[in-house]
């Protein structure tokens, strides 16, 4: 299929966004980016318009053919006092909501023909040995409680035709920062180190195949529903950290005990000691080729 003329997107400023961005605009696409600070974005090239977050006005969304809805507060942007709670769900599921409600909101020839709205391997939970796909249920904890209501405000879309694909996001290496940005600095300064015993799965994906997962769900009628934007190579966090250590040259010597880890994250310790072997079901029967299929060449590649 063609590529949307017009694409609105939100945390387009964001580890994937800003990559997503300029993806289409290399295509020729319109983009529309919802924004609480147009005067800071700095996207060339793009049209702005302010949001806050929460709210959505139907004419946000007139005139396009798609949503791609990444906003979020960071999960590990902070404690996670009960106020970051609060702005990690508004955030997700408010937003996610809001933005459904809009396109109901318009005649039904202008509404956007697909809303691919980010979600969360933390859907899972931690589940040890057992292998996930997109056909396993939900596990248990705040993250994975919030994954669920997350999907199930963004699927209210499914309501007013319009297709719906959520995408289950990995951690996501890219060079500009998230979470490779603050392990790379640490392990730079031989103080990395595995987190806990090291043997829990920890799914992760390269920047670029998470954008072109959501280029795959913006283009394809048979890509909805949930979908993991996880690489097919499943590794151990222990693994992990050899392989990062590896591409900084640096040994990994220190390893992060678990009562440091559940002092500093309370009962979100478990998204970094929990373990979730995720694979990429959907999106390997349906021919995508992942770029970066191994942890080695990710790193390589951003390192």
């Amino acid at each position: 299929m063609p590529a949307p003329r017009v694409v609105v997107v939100t945390g387009a400023t964001g580890l994937v966004g800003r990559r997503l961005v300029a993806t289409l605009r290399a295509d020729g696409t319109s983009v529309r980016a919802l924004t609480r600070s147009p005067q800071r974005a700095r996207l060339p090239g793009v049209e702005l318009r302010a949001w806050d977050g929460r709210s959505a006005d139907p004419t946000l969304l007139r005139g396009a053919d798609a949503i791609v809805h990444l906003a979020g507060e960071s999960i590990f942007g902070g404690l996670p006092d009960a106020a970051r709670r609060r702005r990690m769900r508004e955030s997700r599921i408010d937003s996610a909501r809001e933005l459904a409600r809009a396109c109901g909101a318009l005649p039904a020839p202008e509404r956007p023909r697909v809303f691919v709205c980010a979600s969360a391997v933390g859907y899972y939970g931690d589940r040890g040995e057992e292998t996930l796909d997109e056909s396993s249920p939900p596990g248990q904890g705040f993250l994975a409680d919030l994954c669920v209501e997350w999907e199930a405000a963004a699927a209210e879309v499914e309501a007013h035709g319009v297709r719906r694909a959520s995408l289950r996001f990995a951690v996501v290496l890219a060079r500009e920062g998230g979470a490779l940005g603050m392990l790379a600095r640490v392990f730079r300064l031989g103080l990395g180190g595995r987190v806990g015993d090291g043997r829990q799965w920890f799914p992760w994906i390269h920047v670029d195949d998470a954008v072109g997962l959501v280029h795959a769900a913006l283009e394809r009628e048979d890509w909805r529903g949930a979908i993991n934007a996880v690489a097919p190579e499943q590794v151990r966090n222990a693994e992990f950290t050899r392989a990062l250590a590896r591409a900084v040259h640096r040994p990994a010597l220190l390893p992060v005990p678990a009562f440091a880890v559940r002092a500093a994250l309370r009962d979100l310790a478990g998204e970094l000691l929990g373990s979730k072997r995720v694979v990429p079901r959907v999106a390997q029967e349906r021919g995508f080729a992942f770029a970066y299929p191994s942890v080695e060449t990710a790193l390589a590649a951003e390192i």
